[in-house]
């Protein structure tokens, strides 16, 4: 059978046949290492605003985040000119295509998160994340961290092999281990076991929900949240995949076919809410 995933998976052999396990590891480490400079203060700007303004800024950052993909050819000739860098991601964040976006949920997902007397919490989130560098960075961590200062468990889910310049469940535990040691929210998140990072057992951009780590899966038995975030996990292999628990499909389109097919635009945001099913 062609389809996505048997694609990605005979693109991942074969450059792992040649010998390339993890072309991009030296970008990743470089990106790492600018966003994790960069954090601090888009914490900074993200703590000074009114919750709902909050959580669009911040939901507003993973779309910014996740256009730096070096797996589209967009993406990639967008980060070779201008990089990962502060005025880059403002910009990106600033300059998202005008609302309403391809599938927009944003305002459904605001009503639900924002703090007020008729919402609650949700119990545990599970968070599969994308790529490394100011995605995961300023994008998927401060998600997780407005979560779990709600008092939500936040699980953190990356691939457990390299793809392309997606993260990996062993890089990303330093890295947010890191950043702790710079905000107060995140350490004590951490500490107290609200928030941890763990390997989805995937080694593709997409992923099959089916095949997760044993791990994860028990560790995912209470979720009533998961968020899929990428174009690859998101809207490419899950869009319309249904759950037991909320759903989030969160992603920025950089292939002009799957714009196409969304009868979207290149750069248009896909924000999907599903509650759960029953």
């Amino acid at each position: 059978v062609v389809n996505t995933f048997s694609l990605c998976a005979a693109r991942e052999d074969c450059l792992r046949r040649a010998g390339f396990h993890d072309i991009f590891k030296q970008v990743k480490q470089e990106e790492n290492r600018r966003a994790l400079s960069l954090l601090p203060a888009l914490l900074t700007e993200l703590d000074v605003k009114a919750p709902a303004s909050r959580w669009e800024l911040i939901l507003r950052g993973v779309f910014a985040g996740n256009i730096f993909d070096l797996g589209a050819a967009a993406s990639a000739a967008l980060f070779e000119n201008q990089g990962a860098s502060a005025s880059a991601f403002a910009q990106t964040r600033d300059k998202l295509l005008p609302r309403p976006w391809v599938i927009d949920d944003m305002d459904r997902i605001l009503q639900r998160v924002v703090p007020s007397a008729t919402s609650k919490p949700y119990h545990k989130a599970v968070l599969f994340v994308d790529n490394a560098g100011s995605d995961v960075v300023l994008g998927m961590l401060p998600l997780a961290r407005e979560l779990a200062r709600l008092g939500t468990k936040v699980i953190l889910a990356a691939n457990e092999v390299p793809s392309i310049n997606d993260i990996t469940a062993a890089e990303l535990g330093p890295l947010v281990m890191e950043a702790g040691k710079h905000d107060a929210a995140i350490r004590e998140a951490l500490q107290d076991g609200r928030l941890r990072v763990m390997s989805s057992g995937n080694d593709l951009p997409v992923i099959d929900l089916r095949k997760i780590s044993p791990a994860l899966a028990s560790a995912s038995q209470d979720a009533d949240l998961i968020v899929l975030e990428g174009m690859g996990r998101s809207i490419e292999s899950n869009l319309y995949a249904s759950f037991k628990c909320d759903s989030w499909k969160l992603g920025m389109i950089k292939h002009p076919e799957v714009a196409t097919c969304l009868g979207g635009r290149l750069y248009d945001c896909v924000c999907k809410y599903d509650t759960a099913l029953g």
